[in-house]
């Protein structure tokens, strides 16, 4: 990227927010892509591939002699008749999740996502995903969870089946205290650092004998011990702080027996105060029953030759609705690339709870939907007909794109696909699994493979009205970025 910096990964809303894109045209599909991705957290994919083809389809349309209106109107009609009669019938050819409590039924739908963005893991991944987002959901009322409850701790070593769920939170250090561990722990949380602050006013200390020398720490030890009893005596057996800790704060919270975390960023504290139930104080001193966190165990651990430090809260806890998920895996950019594939799976999990339907995926849907806006076309008289039918045949690029990254033959596939597709096997598939298997069509009948179908419908709707905004667009006019030099030539 601009930064300089070499990301490995296979998710496209990742790649499209490191382009940079200057060309309007190419913008309107970034913005399209990161629309998806903020309401869906999936489908970004589908939503630059479909337009794109949408917009590759158009070139041949525009030398056939079609005016841009009729190939907008066309487009339009062709859009709006998928959205609404041919994509819901196939929300039916699959059953709904009927619970969204039920972890079998979140790992059913995460899977699939999780495999798009890294085959081969999905089988551990979505285990996981599933039960951190089952541990925080509310127990009352439909089952609802909020994103920012599912937090990922990234340690470098070891592989991808060492990664566990802790439900609590996780911070990537140790504890500054002797003492390790504390049940049933009452906690305080600082957003400063518990040190002696510092005077504003600059002042000048004139000692006389050595007697003013040895007493003049003594005033800043004895504040210090009474702040730090006041907190021990509120019943506080875990002290976090925002900021530095120092010596003389320390030797006072080893002397009263309670446990020491230093947290540097805000953010991670504030998770924390999300997990534990506590308020970041300003002001060092006891605090209050209400700015008090409670958590039921925490602990430092060794993990990959790192300390980090666990509040864990026991089943049934009220206090957290927090869950961290701990990645393994032996290189950074595999790391990185494991969190946004577990980041897509928590979205699909969420977006699946509002709405449990699913449709047929690995290319299915799109085979189906093609053929059903191609027999459309069949129907329509006028020029629109032209633009309906290249608009099914733009919907083949997702069966096609996956039989080609599988290695297959496409045009063998895609004649394969829509000869099962028009024998009435609505569900059949792309099979990836075919490569090299002698005899192999390269289309399963019956896919495993679901897609959601609100993500669908969202990509889709996303992708149409992109390439439309575009073809609706008379003339572009560049305009020269200010500071470069007008070079004629």
């Amino acid at each position: 990227n601009h930064l300089g910096k070499i990301i490995v990964t296979s998710d496209c809303a990742t790649i499209v927010k490191e382009l940079e894109i200057e060309h309007p045209a190419a913008k309107m599909l970034q913005l399209a892509a990161e629309a998806q991705d903020f309401e869906c957290g999936d489908g970004t994919n589908l939503v630059v591939s479909f337009a794109g083809e949408l917009l590759a389809q158009t070139e041949d349309l525009f030398r056939m002699g079609l005016h841009p209106s009729d190939v907008v109107a066309g487009f339009s009609k062709a859009g709006d008749k998928l959205l609404q009669d041919f994509l819901p019938p196939l929300a039916e050819l699959i059953p709904a999740m009927a619970d969204g409590r039920s972890k079998d039924e979140l790992v059913r739908v995460v899977k699939p996502v999780l495999a798009a963005k890294h085959l081969g893991s999905e089988g551990i991944l979505a285990p996981l995903v599933a039960e951190a987002c089952l541990g925080t959901m509310s127990s009352s009322g439909p089952a609802s969870f909020s994103v920012e409850s599912v937090r990922v701790a990234k340690i470098l070593g070891g592989d991808i089946t060492q990664s566990h769920v802790v439900h609590g939170f996780v911070a990537l250090r140790g504890l500054e205290t002797t003492l390790t561990s504390a049940s049933d722990a009452k906690i305080v949380v600082f957003g400063c650092g518990i040190e002696a602050s510092a005077t504003e006013a600059k002042g000048t200390v004139l000692m006389k004998n050595a007697d003013d020398l040895k007493n003049y720490n003594k005033s800043e030890e004895k504040k210090m011990e009474e702040i730090v009893k006041g907190i021990a005596d509120a019943g506080i057996k875990v002290c976090v702080a925002g900021g530095t800790v120092s010596e003389m704060a320390l030797h006072f919270i080893e002397r009263y027996g309670m446990l020491c975390l230093k947290i540097g960023s805000k953010w991670e504290l504030r998770r924390l105060c999300v997990a534990t139930g506590a308020t970041a104080l300003v002001r060092l001193g006891a605090p209050t029953p209400d700015e008090m966190g409670h958590c039921d165990h925490v602990h430092q651990k060794e993990v990959g030759g790192r300390p980090v430090t666990i509040f864990s809260q026991s089943e049934g806890s009220k206090t957290s609705k927090l869950s961290t998920i701990v990645l393994r895996a032996s290189t950074s950019s595999v790391l990185a690339d494991l969190e946004r594939a577990i980041d897509d799976g928590v979205h699909a999990a969420r977006t699946a709870c509002k709405n449990g339907k699913v449709v047929p995926g690995a290319g299915a849907t799109e085979m189906d939907l093609s053929l059903k806006v191609k027999a459309f076309a069949d129907t329509c008289p006028g020029l629109d007909q032209y633009a309906i039918r290249a608009f099914g045949k733009a919907l083949e690029v997702v069966p096609r794109t996956l039989a080609e990254n599988a290695g297959l033959d496409q045009g063998v596939v895609i004649a394969a696909l829509g000869a099962a597709h028009a024998s009435g096997k609505c569900s059949a598939g792309v099979d990836i699994d075919a490569m090299g298997v002698d005899g192999a069509s390269g289309v399963s009948d019956q896919t495993g493979v679901l897609d959601l179908y609100s993500t669908k419908a969202s990509a889709l709707k996303l992708a149409i009205d992109s390439a439309l905004t575009v073809l609706r667009v008379d003339q572009i006019i560049m305009s020269k970025r200010a500071g470069t030099s007008a070079g004629l030539g």
